[in-house]
């Protein structure tokens, strides 16, 4: 009897990532292949990759070199943006047999033809321009949420972003092909989708329609309780788009919008296309209509040229503005960028030493958001694994909760009653 190969994943980066590499694994059928964990001993393994920094880089290249050391004779292949922007640097690497761009990941198959080691390492990847395609991704295998691709790509060009030369044009499925996959995770017994996407907001480009009538038309699936927007640009999400979502059946007060900067001098040079008075007016929408929405956003600090005053004035905004947490990103020059070409490039310590500060801050905006939630009621969508004694969960306003442990609440909305803030920063809470 023949031994099913085993095969491996591995993916690096944004949540995209992760869902395009759980449909990638359904490619994999359990008839033919076995599926082992990145760290055993495997036939294949499959990394997809990330290169939004240079750190992003070289985590991946540590991934392909772990890969080649547990097992020396797998066949080791490569996707993902760090495939598509670098192939020429991974053909480098002894070990790596097959690098797949952008227009080829979801082919995979087609280049397994033969199973073994390659003497020389295979390219298939085509130029940027010419991909075009939409390919439809999800991920299965959390019984709580599914994260649902809805756009690729990106036609902003901002100055230090690689994505647009790793992903190539927006563009989109329709409407209804979206609405049929958000159907069909639904009756996995999924409760929330997360619309996931490179630039969310300019959904529609390549079909004619916008993220304002698909959001709608989600919103008719009475089968999911919550429906998330990963991210959206300040300048896409309209006043009319933020009413909606107050009002929706299942869409949950929660946006995430990339700042960036609060320097418009900044913005300017990262070529945003918005200036900090909008983003602020967007988040004085947003609090006046849904008071207890979370706002998550983005921030750069080590900009070339910012000054300390520029980063003074990232921090003032930041503190008068009711955002209710960061993700920091320290800047990496990334080759191809504008970016690269500007003078006074920072130090690397001061870009630490500024990006420890801006963690401080977004520890502090978390606490005052979650202070301000204390004693509420809430639904909460508990997870299944294990925090100590208890188990974790999110309400629709994103707040991370704690309940005592009870695997028969996996995968229901419950009631609770918003208690105090743990030792490991999160809200214990009580059932109702």
């Amino acid at each position: 009897m023949l031994t099913k190969p085993k095969v491996a994943f591995y993916t690096l980066g944004c949540k995209l990532n992760f869902t395009e590499t759980s449909t990638i694994k359904r490619l994999f059928s359990d008839q033919e292949y076995h599926k082992v964990d990145f760290h055993e001993v495997a036939d294949i393994y499959i990394i997809n990759t990330c290169s939004v920094t240079s750190a992003a880089d070289k985590k991946c290249r540590h991934a392909i070199y772990q890969a080649i050391a547990q097992s020396p004779e797998a066949l080791v292949v490569v996707t993902g943006c760090y495939a598509q922007l670098r192939s020429g640097q991974l053909s480098k690497i002894k070990g790596v047999d097959i690098i797949l761009g952008e227009n080829e990941k979801f082919n995979i198959l087609k280049y397994l033809y033969d199973k073994r080691k390659r003497l020389y390492p295979e390219i298939h990847s085509c130029a940027i321009e010419e991909t075009g395609r939409f390919f439809p991704s999800y991920s299965l295998g959390d019984r709580t949420r599914s994260f649902l691709k809805v756009q690729d790509g990106c036609d902003y060009l901002c100055s230090y972003c690689t994505i647009p030369f790793a992903r190539g044009k927006s563009r989109n499925a329709p409407i209804q092909e979206i609405v049929n996959g958000a159907k069909y995770i639904a009756g996995k017994g999924i409760k929330e989708i997360v619309l996931s996407g490179v630039n969310i907001g300019d959904f529609g480009k390549s079909t004619g329609e916008n993220f304002f009538g698909l959001i709608r038309e989600l919103d008719k699936i009475d089968d999911i309780d919550r429906f998330r927007i990963s991210s959206i640009e300040p300048d896409l999400l309209s006043a009319e788009m933020i009413l909606f979502i107050a009002e929706s059946n299942h869409f949950v007060p929660h946006f995430h919008i990339p700042l960036q900067s609060g320097s418009d001098r900044i913005l300017a040079m990262m070529r945003r296309r918005y200036s900090r008075q909008l983003f602020a007016g967007r988040v004085k929408i947003i609090k006046d209509i849904i008071p207890d929405a979370c706002i998550g956003a983005d921030v750069i600090t080590g900009f070339p040229s910012e000054s300390a005053d520029d980063f003074e004035e990232t921090l003032k905004f930041i503190s008068d503005t009711d955002i209710s947490y960061l993700h920091v990103f320290s800047y990496s020059a990334r080759p191809g960028t504008s970016s690269l070409q500007l003078d006074d490039h920072i130090n690397p310590s001061e870009i630490n030493r500024r990006s420890k500060i801006l963690h401080r801050l977004s520890e502090t905006k978390r606490r005052d958001f979650y202070l301000a939630n204390l004693g509420k009621l809430a639904n909460v969508l508990p997870e299944g694994h294990r925090i100590a004694e208890n188990m974790p969960g999110f309400t629709g306003n994103y707040i991370k909760v704690e309940i005592p442990y009870n695997p028969e609440l996996v995968s229901r909305i419950i009631k609770v009653r918003l208690k105090y803030i743990n030792e490991r920063g999160n809200i214990t809470g009580i059932l109702e």
